[in-house]
């Protein structure tokens, strides 16, 4: 693909329907459950991109056996039965938080030397609430440059259990992370949360997908969560679309006009971010609930006020709708995207701006003003979520051209090949 990609407006309502690729979020935890499984598991719907490619070399690297169909979008995994058997492992996990802080927790279970390493901007990403936690186990852990970020060393002879606790108010997958390795430990774990909790439903995720191969935490009082010594049993799990990704593809709907049908999400889906359609039914959509299938009509658009802490990976979908809108709105309480791949709160500012609007920004989020939108080049910061919420913009405004649009291989190689089948015209005749 070339390094800008222009967008084409589109001249009608899009209506249609689409099946995103498989969830990220449940790809990786996925893959690490069923790496410390006992048997074989097998897992169908998954998505192939750079974040799951490189947790899967990672797994690999650490002796996990795994037999990967591309084209039925499958993954045999061979569990360890939670101990994995590399003796020593150099890990590059590019700039995949899942991946870095997933597998963090997972060396702890080994036998050895383990060193955890990513790209320029991973080693900007705090993990030092993670390594804090783990350090309370007598596990020697530490930041190799002293600076609270990767790369990060580890070495242990298993994980003895006991009580920690520790800090999930920049990210909830530090905590996600220690649940998935915390059955596997030698004694029973007890981890109390320090203060609040950001992304609430990745943790409800995490445990269910757990269930799901036979462990169950328990939650004696709010922010504790116990696990004894228990054994992941392998099973057949399918991985549902990601709704994340659809978040883009409802957001053709509001900003056309449209209505958009994302087949295999429902009401009952894993993934929190689901609820992005909510915040679509405050500004004036209309969303219709299948068995199988979540569609949304789009209406004329009003400002709203809204809290994102819970579904902070659709704000930036939420920000450039915003600019379509009849009066300000106000995206609060996500700070904790600083840290994300860039800095989303301060990237979205940034090239909102530079496509003509008015935004203020605050630490903990935003206020998008609609009116004198233009085109212009949208710098992509390496970020896959910048380059698909600004391509809506892209829908409605002349001259929108995305920078560098490979960066969606990160979780979504094929967006704009899906988008552009999304948006093409409908053909006349037909049954």
């Amino acid at each position: 693909m070339s390094s800008v990609h222009e967008m084409m407006p589109v001249s009608r309502p899009v209506s249609g329907s689409i099946r995103p690729p498989g969830s990220k979020s449940l790809t990786n935890r996925a893959l690490v459950i069923a790496a410390l499984a006992r048997g074989t598991s097998v897992l169908t719907g998954v998505l192939d991109s750079r974040d799951t490619q490189v947790m899967i070399d990672s797994l690999q690297k650490l002796g996990i056996v795994i037999e990967q169909s591309k084209a039925e979008r499958t993954l045999k995994i061979q569990g360890c039965e939670g101990r994995p058997p590399a003796a020593q492992a150099d890990l590059w996990l590019e700039n995949s938080g899942t991946s870095i802080r997933f597998l963090t927790a997972l060396c702890t279970l080994g036998n050895g030397r383990f060193r955890l390493d990513g790209n320029a901007r991973m080693r900007e990403r705090p993990i030092a609430d993670l390594v804090t936690a783990i350090q309370q186990f007598g596990i020697a852990v530490e930041c190799e440059q002293g600076n609270l970020c990767p790369p990060v060393i580890l070495t242990s002879q298993g994980l003895p259990g006991g009580k920690i606790s520790m800090n999930a108010n920049l990210s909830s997958q530090f905590l996600s992370a220690m649940l998935m390795a915390a059955p596997c430990a030698e004694q029973p774990v007890e981890i109390q949360i320090a203060g609040e909790m950001v992304s609430e439903p990745y943790i409800e995720m995490t445990l269910e997908i757990m269930s799901q191969f036979g462990v169950v935490a328990e939650r004696p009082a709010p922010g504790i969560f116990r696990l004894v010594p228990q054994t992941y049993r392998a099973t057949h799990y399918d991985i549902e679309p990601d709704a994340s990704a659809a978040s883009y593809f409802f957001g053709v709907a509001a900003v056309t006009g449209g209505t958009v049908t994302v087949e295999g999400l429902h009401a009952k889906s894993l993934q929190g971010d689901i609820q992005f359609v909510r915040a679509l039914e405050q500004m004036g959509c209309r969303v219709t609930w299948g068995s199988q299938s979540v569609t949304v009509h789009g209406g004329p658009l009003r400002g709203i006020e809204i809290d994102m802490n819970a579904i902070s990976d659709t704000a930036q979908t939420l920000a450039c709708i915003a600019a379509f809108a009849s009066g300000p709105t106000r995206i609060r309480n996500v700070a904790h995207m600083r840290i994300k791949e860039t800095d989303r709160v301060s990237a979205v500012v940034t090239e909102l701006r530079r496509l003509g609007l008015r935004i203020e920004e605050f630490p903990d989020g935003m206020t998008i003003t609609p009116g004198g939108l233009h085109g212009g080049t949208v710098a992509t910061y390496d970020d896959h979520r910048m380059a698909m919420s600004f391509s809506l913009i892209g829908l409605c405004v002349p001259g929108i051209k995305i920078a560098h649009p490979e960066c969606t291989a990160k979780t979504y190689p094929d967006f704009f090949a899906d988008l552009d089948r999304l948006c093409a015209p409908q053909q006349p005749g037909g049954d």
